[in-house]
């Protein structure tokens, strides 16, 4: 059986979920909530499931050597005969691709199961859901796009789940009358907009250097300008006699690399604009689990392990961005910078979650920083590692929560519960494990 022809499962399956909780999930929630919670919850968790299966199947293909890297064709998307751009639906099949699908659903399948219990009796259950397989979905558009259009269009699916998520409790109001949750989920869209408009800008030259925006194309017609010592011609159309703009391919080079380093630094929560994460906590404790541990912060690194081709080009070429620094000595610098400025900062903090935050921004610099110093498989193994033992903390912090008195989120207050089969200290054991 040929498993490349099920590829388009892992992209379908959360959104059979996302349709079946928009659709079906309310009314089935409001004529029984025991039954309809289980309807909601264990079907949107069983196509998670399945597009883990199917992920799986491709680990077993490339892990058996039956296909190495593989194109998977879905539709045409754009064509725009004037400007000579056209953009396929495609979805890239390869090491890398399904190794952040693995961690993706692996991790996101596992979330689903833990909300089912968490969001019991919360009367937005099955609305919790839908936003939940959506995320899910966009992720996996995010990773496995075979161009860069269509990476963008999962990164901003993403960035819209997160807003989604995060003031998923919007209507919540602290004892000063501010509306806490739908604040913090409007800073974290904004935010991300800054990262996202350098995306956008770094999309538009890419496509004007190499006339595409496909992943392989683009590195290799990278590859054979750099060894040929040609310049490239920038912004020329014949048909409005635009005759364009002739620059040198590391000049061009340096200015989409360090355009896609702040993007990654909006997305996965570097220096400056860091800021939206730790209020991201304002949302359900699974939701802020996704988003920190397997979803929408690691977006930041795979672009960067992604187009790895164009850093080292770039780095090659010895063009600088600050003084003597090249745009992969930028992202090295960003990313150790973050690290220890956020690892300080979390060591005054006393909300339990606010501490997990800080950690993912910590632990984020060191992925930016291993993949700026060309270090792209530590950076890798770094984010899944980082997934699972993140995933496991957020969950335990939230069993925490639940467990105490008033549900309390600083850890100064783990004594104050009155339940005697309760000990956060197990909870911290597991994590640490």
């Amino acid at each position: 059986m040929n498993v490349l022809g099920l590829a388009p499962l892992i992209l379908i399956f959360p959104v059979i979920g996302v349709l079946f909780n928009a659709l079906f999930g309310a009314a089935f929630v409001n004529t029984d909530r025991k039954v309809g919670e289980k309807w909601s919850g264990w079907f949107a968790t069983l196509m998670a499931f399945a597009s883990f299966a199917v992920v799986v199947l491709m680990a077993i293909g490339l892990r058996q050597n039956v296909f190495h890297t593989e194109i998977v064709y879905l539709f045409d998307w754009i064509s725009l005969p004037s400007f000579d751009f056209y953009v396929r639906w495609a979805m890239q099949i390869d090491t890398l691709s399904v190794t952040m699908m693995l961690v993706v659903t692996g991790v996101g399948s596992i979330i689903h199961v833990y909300s089912i219990g968490y969001m019991h009796g919360d009367r937005n259950f099955s609305r919790y859901f839908a936003y939940l397989s959506l995320f899910l979905f966009f992720m996996l558009i995010l990773v496995s796009g075979s161009s860069y259009l269509v990476l963008f269009v999962g990164w901003e699916g993403v960035g819209l789940c997160s807003y989604l998520l995060i003031s998923f409790w919007f209507s919540r109001v602290d004892k000063d009358g501010v509306w806490m949750n739908a604040n913090a989920g409007r800073k974290a869209f904004v935010v991300n907009r800054i990262g996202d408009f350098a995306i956008i800008l770094a999309v538009i030259l890419t496509f004007y250097t190499f006339k595409t925006l496909e992943f392989q194309p683009v590195f290799e017609q990278a590859i054979e300008i750099f060894r040929s010592g040609e310049e490239v011609v920038l912004f020329a159309n014949e048909t409005f006699g635009a005759p364009g703009i002739t620059v040198g391919l590391g000049t061009v080079l340096t200015i989409i690399t360090f355009l896609f380093l702040i993007g990654a630094t909006g997305k996965s929560a570097q220096l400056i604009l860091h800021v939206w994460l730790p209020d991201a906590m304002a949302g359900p404790t699974p939701a802020s689990s996704l988003i920190h541990a397997a979803t929408m912060v690691t977006a930041g690194v795979y672009l960067i392990v992604r187009s790895n081709v164009l850093y080292e080009l770039a780095r090659a070429s010895g063009v600088t961005v600050i003084g003597n620094l090249t745009s992969s000595d930028v992202v090295a610098l960003v990313g150790a910078g973050t690290a220890l400025y956020a690892a300080l900062i979390a060591f005054t903090q006393y909300d339990i979650k606010k501490v997990l935050a800080y950690s993912t921004i910590s632990q984020l610099g060191f992925m930016i920083a291993a993949a700026g110093m060309g270090a792209y498989v530590a950076a890798i193994f770094h984010l899944i590692t980082h997934a699972f033992f993140k995933a496991l903390l957020f969950m335990a912090a939230g069993s925490v929560i639940h467990g105490m008195e008033h549900g309390h989120h600083e850890a100064a207050h783990e004594g104050g519960h009155d339940d005697p089969d309760f000990d956060p200290q197990d909870m911290r054991c597991m994590g640490g494990l």
